[in-house]
């Protein structure tokens, strides 16, 4: 018989057993959700200054989610808030003397979706600012005080925040099959952007004019295909390495979280 469907996808049963996708091979659980909560909560003050500094400013608030650019960076923030309360969840029940996170016993829909959500955040926010830096950056581009933020954050450190969950955690490398899906969402946006050019008369990028692109247009949409295939090859191998290189590391954090929470237990009955 087959493998089913959900392993193929990286949630097979039991589901995540190493507890991996809460875990780093460089510091402990409570350091990991720290971090995420700190990036979660930045990437959400500037979710919502950005759109509504926009919607008051020039009235633009409702072009933002036209960008592939902000939804990436609001993929981050999602996915950053989701692994945090996962995170959260296993530090406390590790103190707890216990074992898991919620995620584990969630529905199989669910566990897919979580690592379909971390395979964009792996891939979609170094395409961004590939593409950004390459193609669409002017001199305006960190011309005043704003656009620094704002292309600082969504076109840099997006892909900091990338490269933190692919090299800094012990999450494993995405599954092949997920490959075929960040196609299929690319394509999507594309539809999107015509879209958007049809309601609001403009388009979110100007290299998917095809007036002014005529046949470069083909080329940059196959291009872009072709560098989110890369990217998740170079985004599998990083993960594939840092897991090959550190995979005595997570036995050893876990041996040294649970001696850890054990003597803070024996302490505290000794107190009482």
């Amino acid at each position: 018989m087959g493998r089913p469907l959900v392993d193929l996808f990286g949630a097979p049963s039991p589901f995540d057993p190493q507890h991996t996708l809460v875990t780093s091979p460089f510091f402990s659980s409570a350091v990991l959700a720290c971090i995420r909560f700190s990036v979660a909560v930045y990437t959400l003050v500037t979710l919502v200054f950005l759109i509504i500094w926009d919607s008051v400013k020039d009235q633009s608030g409702g072009q933002f989610f036209s960008y592939f650019t902000n939804l990436t960076f609001t993929g981050i923030c999602a996915y950053y808030w989701a692994s945090f309360v996962q995170t959260a969840f296993y530090t406390r029940r590790r103190c707890q003397g216990k074992d898991g996170y919620p995620l584990q016993s969630w529905a199989k829909t669910l566990q897919v979706l979580h690592l379909m959500l971390q395979t964009t955040i792996v891939t979609f926010p170094i395409l961004v600012t590939v593409v950004f830096w390459v193609l669409l950056a002017s001199p305006e581009t960190l011309g005043n005080t704003l656009n620094q933020y704002r292309n600082i954050t969504v076109h840099a450190l997006n892909t900091v925040f990338c490269g933190f969950e692919m090299i800094f955690t012990n999450n494993p490398p995405p599954k092949l099959l997920m490959l075929p899906f960040m196609i299929l969402i690319l394509i999507g946006y594309l539809g999107v952007a015509y879209i958007t050019h049809e309601t609001q008369g403009f388009y979110p990028y100007s290299f998917l004019d095809p007036q002014k692109q005529g046949p470069l247009l083909a080329a940059y949409i196959a291009g872009i295909g072709v560098a989110e295939v890369l990217l998740f090859g170079i985004a599998w191998v990083a993960m594939w390495a840092r897991q090959k290189f550190f995979s005595r590391s997570l036995e050893q954090m876990e041996e040294t979280e649970s001696t850890n929470e054990m003597t803070e237990r024996e302490l505290d009955k000794s107190k009482v």
